[in-house]
């Protein structure tokens, strides 16, 4: 099998052969939501996902002020976010945002095909939206916060994930998560 990784851009990935099928990009997806301002426990998440070699960064809203997006500009890979229901300065944080190509908000609903995925990334206050997502079977991954507590679970084929609250405010534990689009598999870490 010959495996090679390649540079689409932002992200390195490795592309797999399968067969006469067409190829694969394979991607370390870390996911994060509510950071709410926590600035230090921002820049342990920044840590510990560029410490994950992750390629891509879903945020799921709640970033609040726009002095977060100099945290989240320390990304090694392309961040991906919606707003939450407690984004106030919408417009500033999306001039801040465009002051770094690798980070974009892409209003309340984005849906992003990535490693051979499809996924539906919202804030979740919306409840009959997020529960619309999820059993639409539209989706491989939906990836939402805003209750502040990390979950997975399996709705039909789509794996929800959300990887509960990186400010720590609500659960007393900050966390993100990993999703791995090879193995389809997910994971929430624990941040010191």
């Amino acid at each position: 099998m010959n495996i090679s990784p390649v540079v689409y851009g932002w992200c390195k990935t490795i592309i797999i052969p399968r067969n006469d099928a067409p190829l694969v990009v394979f991607l370390l997806i870390g996911i994060m939501s509510d950071t709410h301002d926590n600035l230090p426990k921002t820049k342990e998440a920044v840590a510990r996902l560029n410490d994950e070699g992750v390629e891509l960064v879903l945020h799921a809203g709640d970033f609040i002020a726009p002095f977060v997006i100099g945290v989240l500009k320390n990304l090694n890979a392309e961040m991906v976010g919606v707003f939450g229901n407690n984004d106030g300065d919408r417009d500033m944080l999306l001039k801040k945002c465009s002051e770094h190509p690798h980070l974009s908000i892409h209003g309340t609903f984005s849906r992003i095909h990535a490693g051979g995925m499809t996924i539906g990334l919202l804030h979740g206050s919306d409840l009959d939206l997020l529960d619309t997502l999820l059993s639409s079977g539209a989706f491989d991954l939906v990836v939402y916060g805003h209750t502040h507590q990390a979950s997975m679970h399996m709705q039909g084929t789509t794996l929800a994930v959300n990887p509960g609250e990186v400010c720590g405010y609500l659960s007393g534990t900050s966390t993100i998560a990993l999703a791995d689009t090879r193995t389809g598999h997910a994971e929430i870490l624990t941040l010191p």
